[in-house]
């Protein structure tokens, strides 16, 4: 009996200090996990960063690229007829999109939504502009026809689309 009192006065003790010694070894850890975390977290954020900004900058370009005003003047040449200049705008328009389809990783799924809509509105308006031309309308008339149409609606989709990129960008930094 004595001996299991003897046996108890150093076991208890020594479990009390090995539980303390585990505790103070626990807490450590996790704080070096958590550090860990923090720096994988930041080093990423650092790599990630420039990218997104490049991603909005990119979408911004396109979304200005494509916008009627801008896509007709840079692209209207003398000598084209109605058909082929909706040609030469729908090649355009889809080259520019393919160009840029990567960057949606880095944004939301509502901006790229929006982004992807104001390029099929804009494809939609160049197509219904050269059907109501006749056939043997130049580039001139479907600039004029687009036109036409662009201050007929009341929303515009290239610049919705830019407006929300420009406030994601804003809510991100």
């Amino acid at each position: 009996m004595e001996a299991l009192i003897e046996f108890g006065k150093i076991i208890i003790p020594a479990s009390l200090v090995l539980y303390a010694v585990y505790l103070t070894v626990r807490s450590f850890i996790i704080k070096e996990i958590e550090l860990k975390k923090l720096e994988v977290r930041t080093r990423s954020i650092e790599t990630i960063l420039p990218a997104r900004l490049q991603a909005y900058e990119r979408m911004t370009l396109f979304l200005e690229r494509i916008a009627p005003q801008n896509l007709l003047i840079r692209l209207n040449g003398p000598g084209f007829t109605a058909r082929d200049f909706q040609r030469v705008l729908l090649d355009e328009i889809r080259n520019e999109y393919n160009h840029n389809v990567s960057q949606q990783v880095y944004m939301s799924d509502e901006v790229w939504n929006q982004i992807r809509n104001a390029k099929e509105d804009l494809v939609m308006m160049v197509n219904d502009a050269a059907s109501a031309l006749p056939a043997e309308a130049t580039g001139m008339d479907l600039s004029k026809k687009i036109f036409e149409i662009v201050m007929s609606k009341q929303v515009d989709l290239i610049g919705l689309a830019l407006s929300e990129l420009k406030k994601e960008i804003q809510q991100t930094f």
